[in-house]
């Protein structure tokens, strides 16, 4: 007996099937590329916040969903005995010009108020973070005290072994049975467009690297459009490309190869450090921008959780939290900006 089929082992998919199967429900994960095979296996792993200003529906849920990493992180961990190397680490980014300094101070007192005390946006000297700080032209940083990070594969790995826990594996092939969640990513989205008739959302190619530097207590880091990424096991991810047109959907080639030049330049203590991994990858990102979720058009008992667009491992606790409460207990609370009805 199945209760819920999660199609997808990305990390919606894989969030959505541990929530499910704490509650009591019997879960079947099927994926037939294995867990973390698409873009959940990535190099990066940013949980950062968007700007606290021009508040909306998509920046709160993704604060909510901040403030419950460190809780989830912990209890998958000790589900499966596997870290998934989540730190709440903070996050510095250079200050261009005076204009962007004086919006830097406006936020810091936004701050305040929509991130409700529990974290905290400053203006800082260049010189407080030592040799691990970006050049900036106003001689000031952001820091922000929200921002974590994990290491995507090891964040993977970790909810499997959890799951492992539960008597939850990942298999290749399976019917559907019970409820349906459809967590299939940028397939999923050309797949649902195709149903629909009209474009819901599409998939954008990414490249990013891994470098073998270890800054694993440092904040990370935003600059020049680049994230630099400390990680538990004392690698660097770097990163990345944002590609709507390519030969290659999972190829690196030259653009992460300027990557990695820019990088270096960017952050001179990085001018040594060897890579030893590159990745490419086909993210989902909905038209609306949002993540999308809830029922699927015209199929009975058939659920979506889609279009984690760069935010889908700080969006997944609270995504995991929504989706079980939905399929399970009938309880609907996804905001209607999220809705598939949002993007048509």
């Amino acid at each position: 007996m199945v209760d819920v089929t999660v199609r997808g082992a990305g990390i919606f998919g894989l969030s959505i099937a541990l929530a499910c199967a704490q509650r009591g429900a019997a879960v079947c994960v099927v994926d037939p590329n294995g867990a973390g095979s698409g873009s959940s296996g990535g190099l990066v792993g940013a949980l950062a916040p968007h700007v606290p200003e021009n508040w909306n529906t998509k920046k709160a849920f993704q604060f909510e969903a901040l403030m419950m990493a460190e809780g989830f992180w912990r209890d998958v961990a000790e589900q499966g005995g596997v870290s998934p190397g989540y730190a709440r680490t903070g996050r510095l980014q250079p200050i261009g010009d005076a204009r962007a300094l004086d919006l830097a101070h406006a936020r810091s007192e936004t701050a305040k108020d929509l991130w409700q005390g529990k974290a905290e946006w400053h203006v800082r000297p260049v010189d407080a973070f030592g040799d691990w700080t970006p050049p900036s032209a106003t001689g000031y940083v952001i820091h922000d005290t929200l921002s974590a990070r994990m290491h995507p594969r090891q964040a993977c790995a970790a909810l499997v072994a959890a799951l492992k826990s539960l008597n939850v594996d990942i298999v290749a092939q399976a019917p559907d049975r019970g409820a349906v969640i459809h967590a299939t990513g940028a397939a999923g989205l050309a797949a649902l467009s195709l149903e629909l008739g009209k474009v819901i959302g599409t998939g954008i190619k990414g490249q990013s690297a891994l470098l073998q530097y270890d800054a694993r207590d440092a904040p990370q880091v935003f600059a020049e459009t680049l994230h630099f990424i400390p990680h538990e096991d004392g690698t660097l991810g770097i990163g990345s490309t944002t590609e709507r047109e390519f030969d290659d959907p999972h190829g690196t080639d030259h653009l992460l190869d300027d990557v990695i030049e820019r990088a270096r330049l960017v952050m001179p203590v990085l001018r040594d450090a060897k890579v030893i991994a590159r990745w490419a990858g086909m993210r989902p990102r909905a038209k609306s921008r949002a993540p999308v979720l809830g029922t699927y058009p015209g199929k009975p008992r058939h659920f979506i959780a889609n279009g984690g667009f760069k935010i889908g491992f700080g969006m997944a606790p609270k995504v995991a939290q929504v989706m079980a409460d939905l399929m399970l207990d009938g309880q609907d609370t996804i905001p209607d900006a999220f809705r598939v009805e949002t993007c048509l």
